[in-house]
């Protein structure tokens, strides 16, 4: 008896230490590359930039002050406030058009699906260089197509009236077909039964969706729309290939603006406040999703 007690830590200890072992990488992992560089990244808001043999100084608040201040952070908001009310509806409701339509019977539906699901695949430099091809003034695809029309031609990029809303559809394009996948799975996982009842019920297309497939679609939409949310802030890559910001700030967006200032103008602290910033505001976000959007969403 006294030996069976003796071997009970052990026995009830090494799986919560096999446990912790396997856990163990990971968390390193995320320690390290996650939870660290945040902390740092805090840390380095308070301090002065670094330069040379000057070392970084406590500040305080200052880069803060500095960031309200700042009419480029400013536009930088204001236009990703507008790319985000313009991409994240828009291409969640060409991907639930498409998904609906694609999950239908028809002749080529796989290769609908591919057309739609292409542009996902491509590379983000490379989807940039080829809408930079489209939209390149008087002899681009776009500029053709208008001049065939008789239209006068136009510079997209070049004018501040237009560069933002061309940047916002390359950037519809690259993602519809991404959400597409997302809804396409969730209608092929509903019971055709559904569908039968509604049939038999004499319900309409548009109301057997409004009544049924949408509401058992709001966990997919749930999803889609916090990734489209976080796409919304990260873009950069379309920006420095397409626009670099201009012209005059008007496609200049958050991350873009944290580039040129962290890797630009080398202002690492100021860049720090700016990144301080935007994870804030997008973690709001997020808890505002999960803990007010998901009271809406029907899992069963």
């Amino acid at each position: 008896m006294a030996m069976s007690f003796a071997s009970l830590p052990r026995r009830v200890g090494s799986p919560a230490i096999h446990a912790w072992l396997l856990l163990l990488p990971a968390m390193v992992l995320l320690v390290t590359f996650t939870h660290w560089p945040a902390v740092a990244t805090l840390i380095d808001s308070f301090f002065s930039t670094p330069r040379g043999t000057r070392p970084a100084v406590w500040v305080g608040a200052e880069n803060y002050a500095v960031m309200v201040d700042d009419p480029v952070f400013w536009q930088a908001v204001r236009n990703n406030l507008w790319f985000a009310v313009a991409t994240i509806p828009t291409s969640i409701g060409l991907a639930l058009l498409m998904a609906l339509w694609v999950n239908e019977r028809m002749a080529g539906r796989t290769w609908l699906r591919m057309a739609y699901f292409t542009p996902t695949v491509l590379p983000m430099i490379a989807v940039a260089n080829i809408w930079l091809f489209f939209y390149t003034p008087q002899y681009g695809l776009l500029e053709q197509v208008t001049g065939a029309l008789g239209l006068p031609s136009h510079n997209w990029l070049g004018s501040p009236s237009t560069a933002l809303g061309a940047v916002t559809l390359v950037a519809v394009w690259k993602e519809a077909g991404f959400f597409m996948i997302f809804y396409l799975a969730a209608l092929q996982t509903l019971n055709p039964s559904l569908k039968e009842a509604a049939a038999i019920e004499g319900a309409s297309r548009w109301y057997f969706f409004r009544r049924v497939q949408w509401p058992l679609l709001m966990p997919t939409t749930l999803f889609v729309l916090v990734n489209a949310v976080i796409n919304a802030f990260r873009l950069v890559d379309h920006i420095f290939i397409l626009t670099r910001g201009g012209p005059d700030n008007a496609t200049s967006l958050l991350l873009y603006h944290l580039y040129e200032v962290g890797f630009k103008f080398w202002d690492t602290a100021y860049a720090a406040a700016i990144t301080v910033v935007l994870v804030v505001v997008l973690a709001g976000v997020a808890l505002f999703q999960f803990f007010v959007l998901d009271k809406k969403v029907h899992y069963q």
